[in-house]
């Protein structure tokens, strides 16, 4: 495969990667002082929002990083390679991790949400945890495809 086919996906996962950074130095820490408003007695809150909202940005960066290699696996013609099926299954672990760590964060979504009125800050955590898990199923389902066709792949390389 030419050497850059990928070029336009490659900036595309970089172009991601930018406004989940711009929220977590920007917008996080005001969360979590949101939170502290509205709870002042508790202003361990502030962390607890802090350390759920950027232990989810750990997996999603490195999300992106195995994505970045598997495109870069694609470029140098090792798409359909036991490589490849690392990576989905890396892929698919961050996307789990994401979604529990949202899932553990609900009752902190819901804390904010019941005292400032506004129900739809937990739609938005269940949202993204489902979103997650949809990726993870189908990073899975691509994960098995492509084991697949190793198998058959390997399977005619040795009869020919």
């Amino acid at each position: 495969m030419k050497r850059g086919s990928t070029l336009f996906l490659k900036i595309a996962v970089i172009l991601m990667g930018l406004p989940i950074l711009a929220l977590c130095i920007f917008v996080v820490p005001e969360i979590a002082n949101y939170a502290v408003e509205l709870y002042p007695d508790h202003t361990y809150l502030k962390y607890l929002w802090m350390g759920d909202l950027y232990a989810t940005a750990i997996p999603f960066y490195f999300a992106l990083y195995q994505t970045f290699k598997l495109l870069s696996y694609i470029d140098k013609n090792k798409a359909f390679s036991d490589l490849s099926v690392d990576v989905l299954k890396k892929i698919k672990v961050c996307a789990v991790i994401i979604s529990g760590l949202y899932v553990l964060g609900l009752p902190l979504f819901y804390l904010v949400a019941e005292r400032d009125d506004s129900p739809g800050l937990i739609l938005i955590a269940l949202v993204i945890s489902f979103a997650s898990m949809v990726i993870a199923v189908f990073a899975a389902v691509l994960q098995k495809l492509l084991k697949e066709a190793i198998d058959i792949k390997s399977e005619n390389d040795l009869t020919v």
